[in-house]
């Protein structure tokens, strides 16, 4: 087994150490096409979809024994393996609570060509999202319902922003995900014969009352200002969630588990 216990680096002065920090912006990250994965589970998840870290940055003195294995695993695989000061694996984190494992990885996503969807897919669309939590938690929401793919309209943030990834718990590496201009998912969709169903507030219809049982791609607005006209234009079908409140309007993320969740209803 390789030694992995040496710390390498230990001053967060370390050119090497400064260019982890910058990998927190998103010019750094697209440069090097990379992202970073903090958290036991976090890589974890995604090392079973198949990720294969570029480097694996660890604190002996923060990593736990029982989350020690896949230390040893990623160097048993040849991944190089980089023992860390407890200072600097504060200076490069971007958790708070760190539990001393951080990887270098391929950045996620793919161009919409290198899709492939079944005959009854499932896609989600966030047009516009630009809290990389909700970006997040809606990718945990597609994976747990089985979605064919998430796909970044005109995107604000990147699926390989880390607060992406920590927010996803991972699952930015398990559904295939694609970013695009909205014109070009646009198109997209339609050559692959989805439904554009839309979410916004002025809807006409609840979405229990659409079918999306075919083939279907739901589509949600940004926080601020919701889906822009060319979707509403283009919909198929301009569904509301009924609320019953005297705000009318949800969180993105809440907004895209519950449609996904009625498509899965209807599946059911």
């Amino acid at each position: 087994m390789p030694a992995v216990d040496a710390l390498a680096l230990t001053s967060v002065a370390n050119r090497r150490v400064k260019d982890l920090v910058r990998l927190r912006t998103r010019r750094a990250r697209d440069e090097l096409g990379v992202t970073l994965v903090e958290g036991h589970d976090e890589l974890r998840l995604a090392l079973r979809a198949g990720v294969v870290p570029r480097t694996l940055y660890w604190a002996p003195g923060l990593v736990s024994a029982e989350r020690r294995g896949v230390v040893d695993e990623l160097a048993d695989a040849g991944v190089p393996v980089v023992g860390v000061s407890d200072a600097v694996f504060a200076k490069i984190a971007y958790r708070e609570s760190p539990d001393g494992l951080l990887a270098v990885a391929d950045a996620p996503g793919r161009p919409l060509a290198g899709l492939d969807l079944p005959p009854d897919a499932v896609v989600l669309v966030g047009e516009g999202i630009e809290k990389p939590g909700n970006l997040g938690a809606m990718l945990r929401t597609a994976e747990a319902f089985g979605v064919a793919a998430v796909v970044a309209a005109s995107p604000v943030t990147d699926f390989g922003n880390p607060n992406v990834v920590r927010a996803s718990k991972g699952t930015v590496f398990a559904v295939p995900v694609a970013a695009a201009p909205s014109a070009d998912v646009l198109a997209w969709l339609r050559a692959h014969r989805l439904a554009v169903v839309v979410t916004t507030p002025q809807g006409d219809a609840p979405i229990g009352a659409t079918d999306l049982t075919g083939p279907v791609a739901i589509v949600v607005g940004a926080e601020s200002s919701g889906v822009t006209d060319l979707w509403l234009d283009a919909a198929d079908a301009r569904v509301v969630i009924p609320m019953r409140g005297r705000v009318n309007s949800l969180n993105a993320a809440t907004a895209a588990a519950l449609a996904l969740y009625e498509a899965e209803r209807q599946r059911s």
